[in-house]
């Protein structure tokens, strides 16, 4: 198994290295577009915003090597909204592979960031999660709307998108790297994903 994880210069690229070292595979970290094509498994980290994320990936000639992939691919945190078409994070246009938009969590009372563990409610067609109340670990301010996209939602003053998917790009808001027995289940079951 060739799993890639795109360097993004984000903050998060070890953790999740060790986190799939951990179930036994290796990994590569690489921005070198034809490594990334050619992986079995790609997962997309991200910490920090939307702008300065698809700034790095235009710079770095990513933007369509990442729209081309047919593999299994992991957006993570900021991995995820980038999947979307657009985030409010910086007014930015993302790489569009899941039509749906990431919007600032609004202002209930509760602190923001949304920062430590909440639950999962994941929809029946989930592959990535199975049972309710799987507690993971958030970091965000900003989340993805739930639609028809949406495969597991969380509460947070407002429900949103917790995981997403469309074809072959999943999406996980929270760190499944952080995110003890429910994380390594996540992962582990994204590294062995059959698509049909």
């Amino acid at each position: 198994m060739n799993v890639v994880i795109v360097d993004t210069e984000c903050a998060n690229l070890t953790s999740v290295r060790f986190a799939v070292e951990r179930l036994g595979y290796s990994v590569l970290i690489t921005d070198d577009a034809e490594q990334i094509r050619a992986a079995d498994r790609v997962i997309l980290p991200g910490v920090g915003t939307a702008a300065a994320a698809m700034r790095n990936l235009q710079r770095k000639q990513l933007v369509e090597p990442l729209r081309e992939l047919t593999q299994p691919v992991l957006g993570i945190c900021l991995g995820m909204q980038l999947l979307t078409s657009h985030s409010e994070e910086g007014d930015v246009d993302c790489l569009n592979l899941i039509p749906a938009k990431t919007k600032r969590l609004r202002d209930s009372g509760l602190p923001l960031p949304h920062m430590g563990w909440n639950t999962l409610q994941p929809t029946a067609d989930n592959p990535l999660v199975q049972g309710n109340d799987s507690y993971c670990y958030f970091v965000h301010s900003f989340a993805v709307a739930v639609d028809e996209y949406t495969i597991a939602s969380s509460e947070y003053g407002e429900r949103f998108a917790s995981m997403i998917r469309h074809n072959n790009y999943f999406g996980a808001q929270f760190h499944p790297e952080r995110s003890g027995k429910t994380g390594e289940a996540l992962l582990k079951r994204f590294l062995e994903l059959e698509l049909c």
